[in-house]
């Protein structure tokens, strides 16, 4: 009998989580791709009709706006915020004196929930309250920094709250692989008269490539989902030039009563995430299996 429990009382402790996980996460999945195939408007309806949402997804100008604005958003969000918390676990691992004091305040930002941060620099950027406005007060009156009410730029002052949100973040893989790292490997490299910056190059960032790879989940991840943010700084405006895939949906959904095309939406999401995400995993698995 006691042996029985034992092996029972985990599995009875962890189905409940089990049954949750699979009603609430995988079940409203499946809910999701279902409503997508219908003709779904402010009720949802269950008569298959297609791929036609699909079809008028593909066909709708402002999707086409929120998927380039996703690209670039993504890929400067990732690179910069990648490079930029390289240079800082760089200069962090050469054993300052006051390194936790740096640490801490390259990590506060990534305390800060993504509406304080779009809040913050939606005022930064205001041009009758922020930057502007105080360079024209010193006398510059013909200084112009207009990007968050330009829609040709105003994707751009995302990127920039983004990377002030994560770059910390990845600071912090990045020192910790960096410290993971051989000290004895970078002794040899140091007597053999190796210069640092050659040390850094060929040595410790090759070694440092699952932290890479991680890092480039975390933050692709995060832009895709990014929906809190483009809310606060700029609210997919002006117009819906900073619209992003996730914005898009919850318009479509809550603001316009197209339950069908906001589903259509998700599942495109999710797809990109999936396409991220899998090889990763895969990779992994393959990795220890072998």
């Amino acid at each position: 009998m006691t042996k029985w429990l034992e092996r029972q009382v985990p599995k009875m402790v962890l189905a409940p989580t089990f049954a949750a996980i699979l009603l609430f996460v995988y079940g409203f999945i499946g809910w999701t791709a279902w409503v997508s195939l219908t003709k779904s408007k402010l009720m949802p309806r269950y008569e298959i009709e297609g791929f036609q949402q699909y079809t008028k997804l593909f066909d709708t100008p402002r999707w086409d706006t929120a998927m380039n604005n996703l690209f670039i958003f993504g890929a400067l969000f990732i690179v910069i915020s990648m490079v930029l918390g390289l240079l800082l676990a760089i200069f962090l691992d050469q054993k300052i004196r006051t390194e936790g004091v740096i640490r801490t305040i390259y990590l506060y930002p990534m305390a800060l929930s993504m509406i304080v941060t779009g809040t913050a620099w939606k005022w930064i950027l205001n041009p009758g309250l922020g930057v502007q406005a105080m360079v024209q007060g010193w006398g510059f009156e013909t200084f112009t920094f207009d990007w968050l009410i330009n829609p040709d730029y105003a994707i751009y002052t995302i990127v920039l709250a983004g990377v002030w949100q994560s770059s910390g973040f990845v600071m912090a893989l990045f020192l910790a692989g960096l410290r993971s790292v051989d000290g004895e490997i970078i002794k040899a490299a140091q007597v053999d008269g190796i210069p640092t910056p050659r040390i850094y190059t060929a040595i410790i960032i090759p070694s440092m490539a699952p932290i890479f790879l991680s890092a480039f989940i975390v933050l692709s991840h995060l832009a895709i989902k990014s929906f809190d943010l483009v809310i606060a700084l700029t609210g997919g405006g002006p117009g819906y030039a900073t619209d992003l895939p996730a914005t898009y949906m919850y318009a479509m959904a809550f603001s316009r009563g197209n339950i069908g095309q906001a589903a259509s939406s998700a599942m495109i999401m999710m797809a990109v995430v999936f396409a991220i995400v899998v090889p990763y995993l895969y990779s992994e698995l393959r990795a220890k299996h072998d």
